[in-house]
């Protein structure tokens, strides 16, 4: 075996040893492989979307520079590996300025093993090299979106002669590359956390990431068969809107996608539809048709008050959920009117112009009155146990006459009395209301009131 070969089978070797399979994949019939290489981002970093509107994402990772190769007969004693850089994030003109520098570091180390060197100096010096710094911006418009950094000018300036044919972009222009960087970054952070070990926060057991459920506005993380318990019952109870942290006072929210992840299709599909409805609920412009058989959600007019259901096509009015009444006032039913006057003396200015606007003045000035003249005569009159006549007592003992049927009753138990001999009622010891004919009565002189029966 030739120098040059026992130095590649132990520099691939090496290699292969330092890295995993998902990073580092030798063609094992050949000298050929590439490698993927993560950047260690600094903390905190960002990623600027410039367009209309700019906004910045907080990142941990980004997609890697893949760096391929393959290795000559005479290398590493004469020629250089044979190679290509390509990376999504990263414009041409940057990714030439790399192959470049790679070029350079083997004319530095000609005559011993560079792919190591490359390797260290691609992972660990690429954002020095390339001048980019929290936050990494990226164009947005509606045909392009392209990565920048501090080499902008340089991509503007630039001629197709001056990119190495090496250097390759990966995305095409057209391509929403937002997404691909968002997702990556996604997914590597689940995969970090799917091996880290954590401690349930509600049987304090200890279980890896991969069986446990992080909330991530607030960091807490609970393993999956906890979770999926608390779930399972506020879906049952229908709760939809409160399946946030179990932490006391947290308010983070767990999202659809998580939801779905742990429990069955049947729990699921009444969470969806629950929390459709719920949101539906929420909308002014939207309303239900009255029909118990129908329900279906109905979107109506601003300052409309007229709803018509697509599916059984049922014209209602959104007020009073009765048939639609044109521009007359709702018609209130009994029950209405009976709560009518609390319901608008305490109402605010709004409330009180949308119940005038829904009943009308006059329907609630009357239920007004009535509802003071209903609360007084509870208040000062009895009704006559023969007729139900309004009484009021003014003065006198406690045997009336009613003014409508003249018929005797007690104004203590409300019994009829005898017409021959009213007074037997308060005479008789086992009369409730014996000896009481005068009850009260001394109140009421105090009060400046005359003793005169009736």
């Amino acid at each position: 075996m030739s120098d040059d070969q026992e130095a590649k089978k132990d520099e691939l070797l090496a290699l292969t040893s330092i890295y995993d399979e998902e990073e580092f994949n030798r063609v094992e019939s050949g000298n050929e492989g590439e490698i993927h290489l993560c950047l260690e981002l600094p903390p905190h970093f960002k990623l600027l979307v410039k367009g209309q509107t700019s906004t910045e994402y907080d990142i941990s990772f980004l997609p890697p520079l893949v760096l391929s190769f393959e290795l000559p007969a005479d290398y590493p004693s004469v020629s250089s590996p044979i190679f290509t850089i390509s990376c999504k994030w990263l414009t041409r003109v940057q990714i030439t300025a790399l192959c470049r520098r790679l070029d350079e570091l083997w004319e530095e180390n000609q005559g011993n093993v560079v792919l190591f060197t490359w390797i260290q100096f691609l992972k660990e010096e690429t954002l020095e090299f390339l001048g980019i710094q929290s936050p990494l911006e990226i164009q947005s418009n509606c045909s392009q979106h392209q990565c920048e950094s501090g080499q902008k000018e340089a991509v503007e300036k630039s001629k197709p002669q001056d990119l190495d044919p090496r250097a390759v972009q990966e995305v095409d222009p057209h391509t929403d590359i937002l997404t691909q960087l968002l997702d990556f970054d996604e997914a590597q952070k689940q995969k970090v956390f799917d091996g880290k070990v954590f401690c349930c926060g509600i049987c304090y057991s200890e279980k890896l990431g991969s069986d446990s459920l992080l909330f991530k506005e607030c960091q807490h993380v609970y393993c999956k068969a906890c979770i999926k318990e608390y779930f399972q019952i506020q879906i049952r109870d229908g709760k939809v809107q409160y399946l946030n942290c179990p932490e006391p006072k947290c308010m983070s929210m767990a999202t659809p996608t998580q939801v779905k992840l742990l429990v069955g299709e049947d729990e699921f599909a009444r969470y969806d539809r629950l929390l459709l409805q719920s949101s539906l609920d929420l909308m002014a412009d939207v309303v239900y048709c009255p029909r118990m058989s129908c329900c279906m959600a109905v979107m109506v007019e601003p300052d409309s008050t007229m709803g018509i259901c697509p599916s059984c096509r049922y014209a209602f009015c959104t007020l009073c959920k009765r048939s639609y009444h044109g521009l007359s006032n709702c018609i209130a039913t009994t029950d209405e009117l009976r709560s009518l006057r609390d319901e608008y003396i305490n109402a605010s200015e709004e409330e009180k112009k949308f119940l005038e606007k829904r009943f009308g003045k006059r329907v609630i000035q009357k239920a007004v009155e009535e509802s003071f003249s209903t609360e007084w005569l509870k208040s000062n009159t009895k009704q006559c146990p023969c007729c139900g006549c309004n009484i009021e007592k003014v003065h006198g003992c406690n045997k009336m006459t009613c003014s409508s049927c003249q018929k005797h009753f007690c104004w203590i138990c409300l019994g009829a009395l005898s017409k021959v001999n009213p007074y037997s009622h308060f005479n008789n010891p086992s009369s409730p209301c014996y000896n009481q004919l005068f009850q009260g009565m001394a109140q009421e002189d105090e009060g400046g009131f005359g003793s005169d029966e009736d």
